[in-house]
């Protein structure tokens, strides 16, 4: 740093907070650390006796903490989404609509490896709401390497590395399987809780059908669905590997690609999500979701919704931070449950 007279001082970038003390009116921080002095602060330096100010000597292939923000904020960005005004440096990104944020994780922990660089984040695949958080931005020290602002730039020209993606309304259609409940033996207590569930997202069962244990019947029930226009199908009922258990079965009779059969997740391990014709979703949900407040089901539901491509990869994946507690009082998605 060095000592330059206040009228010289426009551009520079102040070393240390300057304090303002009014007598019976204010005594605090007139300008902090890090303040870009402009010619309309010229006046008011001088007022509270700064005729000098040490500032950061000017350095070549440096830039500013404010500078460097507006970087980070284009790092992030997307559709959807708004931001604050910078501040000492930094930057809070927040949803303008609701929907499923995406973050590309590979690339956010590469731009935070470059050093005295921050992007703290919420977590992938995590379904947002207009006006929450997504993300902060900042620089740790008032001035960084330009080169290094542009390895960010380079990390993030093709695409942010947030996304929000917006949740699409579907036709659903819903199968319950089992003889119990076809004939009558017992009451219908799953379809409910579907229900319920569909709700939370502003969908609701357009079309719904009682079939017993045969797969003919399952099989005929699902072309039914897709011949009503179903664009998503929920199989209840039937899932376990037991030998009269046959709605996977029925489904892989339909012709439908199984992406998955079973998932590393407790509870919801026997979750089956599988694409008919023209990519009509088809999930075969296991009778854990009956009773269990949040299953497998509720981690891949939203990404259905989204129209966001799931990969076996990442199934497997959902292994790290698959174990539910089971808490007495259930706080998804304020919890680890599922965040890997």
């Amino acid at each position: 740093m060095k000592k330059i007279k206040t009228a010289d001082a426009i551009g520079h970038v102040i070393c240390h907070d300057i304090t303002q003390i009014i007598k019976d009116v204010k005594k605090g921080v007139l300008f902090k650390k890090g303040h870009v002095v402009k010619e309309d602060d010229i006046e008011k330096l001088l007022s509270v006796g700064k005729d000098y100010l040490f500032v950061y000597e000017a350095a070549e292939n440096m830039m500013h903490e404010n500078e460097a923000a507006e970087i980070l904020l284009d790092a992030c960005v997307n559709d959807f989404m708004k931001s604050t005004p910078v501040h000492e440096g930094k930057i809070e990104i927040i949803a303008d609509m609701g929907g499923l944020l995406k973050i590309d994780t590979k690339r956010l922990q590469k731009i935070n490896e470059l050093g005295n660089i921050i992007i703290a984040t919420r977590h992938n695949n995590t379904v947002v709401k207009k006006g929450e958080k997504l993300a902060g931005t900042r620089i740790i020290p008032l001035i960084i390497e330009e080169e290094k602002m542009k390895q960010v730039q380079a990390l993030t020209a093709d695409m942010p590395l947030l996304e929000i993606k917006p949740l699409k309304s579907f036709k659903v259609g819903v199968i319950t399987t089992g003889n119990e409940v076809y004939y009558k033996r017992i009451k219908d207590t799953f379809t409910p809780v579907i229900a319920q569930k569909l709700a939370n997202y502003d969908l609701k069962i357009d079309y719904h059908k009682i079939v017993p244990d045969e797969i003919e019947d399952i099989k005929n029930a699902i072309f039914e669905c897709l011949d009503q226009g179903a664009e998503l199908i929920i199989c209840t009922g039937g899932m376990s590997v037991d030998p009269d258990d046959l709605t996977p079965g029925a489904i892989k009779a339909t012709g439908a690609n199984i992406l998955t059969y079973g998932a590393p997740v407790l509870p919801g391990s026997m979750l089956l999500v599988g694409y008919l014709e023209n990519e009509v979703p088809i999930l075969g949900l296991p009778g854990c979701v009956m009773y269990a407040s949040t299953t497998s089901f509720d981690l891949l539901f939203p990404r259905i919704l989204a129209k966001d491509k799931i990969t076996k990869a990442e199934i497997a994946n959902l292994g790290h931070g698959g174990l539910c507690l089971q808490c007495q009082v259930c706080n998804f998605p304020h919890c680890e449950f599922g965040k890997g």
